[in-house]
């Protein structure tokens, strides 16, 4: 049988509905963007958003992403919240800011030129750097503290999307041992 968005709410409804849910991925479900003096909104290409977008929708809750976006801080309040889809807000959208400098230590540097070349048992060599590995835990650990933020006192289900945040559930876990926390690799396991 297949989910629809009535089944997907009557099982938030009697099942979750004292939790409150969470998702936390890179990328973020609307993107807001300078284009000329107006602000567009647009809707990323990304299974991840494609495939959760909707469940936030029926379910509500907050998605904590990267804010990426060149107009991303001008529509956000001072937490980095903005309530999406714009059209019909249904959930919270917080975004995390990042510098370019660990960006490109924490996704370019130690998930990509390290993680995704392990898991995929790819002829590139994974490669590990010191300062890559700083940033992924730095990043990490920014992520962890807005989860924190949004869910202090609630009970919650925060469901981790991906390699980019393989230390996460652990530093929520240590922070919120009551917490129900489902992490997702979008890419294979390494191989022994």
């Amino acid at each position: 049988m297949a989910w629809t968005k009535e089944r997907l709410e009557n099982v938030v409804r009697t099942r979750l509905a004292s939790c409150r849910l969470v998702v936390v991925a890179n990328r973020e479900p609307f993107i807001h963007v300078y284009d000329g003096s107006e602000i567009r909104c647009l809707r990323p290409a990304s299974g991840v958003t494609t495939a959760l977008d909707p469940v936030m929708r029926a379910c509500g809750g907050v998605w904590v992403g990267h804010g990426s976006g060149t107009a991303d801080r001008a529509v956000s309040d001072e937490q980095g919240r903005v309530a999406v889809p714009p059209e019909d807000p249904s959930y919270l959208l917080r975004r995390v800011w990042l510098s370019r400098e660990e960006e490109e230590g924490y996704y370019h540097g130690f998930a990509n030129s390290a993680l995704w070349p392990l898991c995929h048992a790819a002829y590139t060599r994974p490669r590990f750097e010191a300062a890559h590995w700083d940033a992924y835990r730095l990043v990490n650990r920014k992520f962890a503290e807005a989860v924190l933020e949004e869910i202090e006192g609630e009970s919650a289900i925060v469901f981790v999307q991906d390699y980019h945040f393989a230390l996460l559930p652990r530093l929520l876990r240590q922070a919120r041992p009551d917490l129900t926390i489902l992490q997702f690799w979008h890419i294979p396991w390494p191989n022994p």
